[in-house]
């Protein structure tokens, strides 16, 4: 049987102290990325070095080097873990000209298969497009949700635009192409992912306002995060179609995609 993985910290290739993480404990500010990875390897990869070269851009006013990353996450998988569930945290003490990454080894995740439910609140993330360190209403929201008997929170504006859910992108199928909601969201990965291999067979992909009332006229939502695809059934009291064909093209084009190496 294969050992469980441990919880593993590491602040800039080094043990992460109670000092070192501080300053997160503190100040409620920087970016991440979160990924699988099995056998040392992640999809999508320069898709994620980009996100963080970018949002250290933006919060920090530099870039980030790619080749630092992968080092950071090389060294924090050691040579005992194989396959775990990665969160890279970029952020930068008050005392320091440059930032610092946390890595977090945690054991390997994935989507449930699905379908999910999703229940409607009214929220949006500041600063929607970049995955960012201040969580609070969506894991509220989240939290809530999964009390209330549902798998997930489905965040609206007030006017009932729909943006993404708590955890993950939502995109829906009209008949002819992917739609993705035209809002404030994070375009995460695996949406990013999905649009280009969709896309290589024959299924376009095109931005939308969607909102709560328009649901019903879709023939498929779905929901999709660094753990995979999966439908959505129900949001709120409406059901919703589940197509087994496109659930299994949305789960072939996923699962497509190679795995880089770290």
């Amino acid at each position: 049987m294969t050992p469980p993985v441990p919880l593993r910290l590491e602040i800039d290739g080094g043990p992460a102290t109670a000092d070192g993480l501080r300053h997160l404990a503190l100040v409620n500010y920087g970016h991440l990325t979160v990924m699988q990875v099995r056998g040392r390897r992640t999809r999508g990869l320069e898709l994620h070095l980009a996100r963080l070269d970018a949002a250290n851009r933006e919060l920090f006013g530099k870039g980030l080097d790619g080749e630092l990353v992968r080092e950071r996450i090389r060294h924090a998988l050691g040579d005992d873990i194989e396959d775990a569930a990665i969160r890279l945290v970029v952020f930068q003490p008050w005392d320091a000209n440059d930032v610092s990454i946390l890595v977090i080894v945690r054991r390997p995740g994935g989507m449930p298969a699905g379908p999910l439910s999703l229940r409607t609140v009214g929220y949006q993330r500041p600063v929607a497009h970049i995955k960012h360190v201040g969580s609070f209403g969506q894991m509220h929201f989240g939290v809530a949700a999964e009390h209330a008997g549902f798998d997930d929170a489905l965040l609206t504006a007030p006017d009932g635009v729909i943006s993404e859910t708590a955890i993950a992108n939502i995109g829906f199928f009209d008949g002819a192409s992917i739609v993705w909601p035209d809002a404030p969201l994070l375009e995460g990965i695996t949406m990013q992912l999905l649009e280009r291999t969709l896309a290589e067979r024959g299924l376009p992909s095109r931005r939308r306002t969607v909102r709560v009332a328009d649901l019903a006229s879709f023939d498929m939502a779905f929901v999709g995060n660094s753990g995979g695809v999966a439908p959505v059934d129900r949001v709120d009291d409406l059901t919703l179609p589940v197509d087994p064909g496109l659930v299994t093209t949305l789960t072939e084009a996923y699962e497509s995609v190679p795995w880089d190496l770290i």
